[in-house]
């Protein structure tokens, strides 16, 4: 099959099966909107594994078809992308990371699939040598809101294994003053992972920033602490 029949294969697929209940269900967590065919769980994962399983179907084959996939406004669609590419690690090269990369500025449009990816490829490229910080290091500054997030969030694992969080913060530090929500709640979330394994640094470094940063940052950050402790990072002025 070509990918253009592939495609067609799943939105008919996914026409066939939807459903509306599904997609109401899932619309309350996304701000912005929400498309999806409502695809059943079961009936996804089934598809996903029929891909895969079609003559010739490696990873080559499987990031052309991510590549219009991820254009699509439909989450299954662009879900399916991502976990057809994941299931294919054993294939993976540097080349693979940069095909990821460029999904942001094909169609990644969400919290939700931007954390998928961060949260088990970015953090798999890392582990395998493929990445280091410098490699992202222009994410922090992308077009793309959700790739400014996946440069964050991209982190978050990989620190919890790091003996050293300087080269993170310093990673982090221009990011401070960016003005999405969703990239607010991504520091938050770092920094209070962060926290958790090293407060002392952390501290440190949300209290160089609190008079600056948005509050947004803070109230993820500092979820976990106790209210006294809370209470040295509120802005004074």
């Amino acid at each position: 099959m070509t990918n253009d029949q592939i495609i067609t294969d799943i939105r008919e697929y996914c026409q066939k099966y939807a459903d509306p209940a599904i997609v109401q269900k899932y619309s309350r967590y996304f701000k912005d909107g929400y498309s999806g065919w409502g695809l059943p769980h079961d009936l996804y994962e089934a598809k996903v594994a029929e891909i895969l399983a079609l003559p010739g179907m490696n990873i080559d084959k499987v990031l052309q078809l991510a590549d219009l996939l991820v254009k699509s406004p439909k989450y299954e669609e662009v879900s399916m992308a991502i976990v057809m590419t994941l299931k294919l690690q054993k294939e993976w090269s540097r080349k693979t990371f940069n095909s990821v990369e460029d999904w942001f500025s094909l169609g990644i449009t969400n919290w939700a699939h931007t954390d998928y990816i961060c949260g088990e490829i970015i953090t798999l490229f890392f582990k395998k040598g493929f990445i280091s910080l410098e490699t992202i290091g222009g994410w922090r500054f992308a077009k793309n809101k959700f790739q400014r997030r996946a440069a964050v969030v991209g982190l978050i694992k990989p620190m919890k294994i790091s003996s050293d969080f300087r080269p993170y913060f310093d990673f982090i530090d221009p990011m401070m003053v960016d003005a999405e929500r969703e990239v607010h709640q991504g520091l938050g979330w770092f920094l209070r992972e962060a926290w958790k394994k090293q407060p002392e640094p952390t501290e440190a470094f949300l209290l160089r920033w609190k008079e600056k940063a948005a509050r947004l940052i803070f109230q993820y950050a500092t979820e976990k602490m106790s209210k006294e402790n809370k209470e040295r990072f509120r802005k004074t002025k």
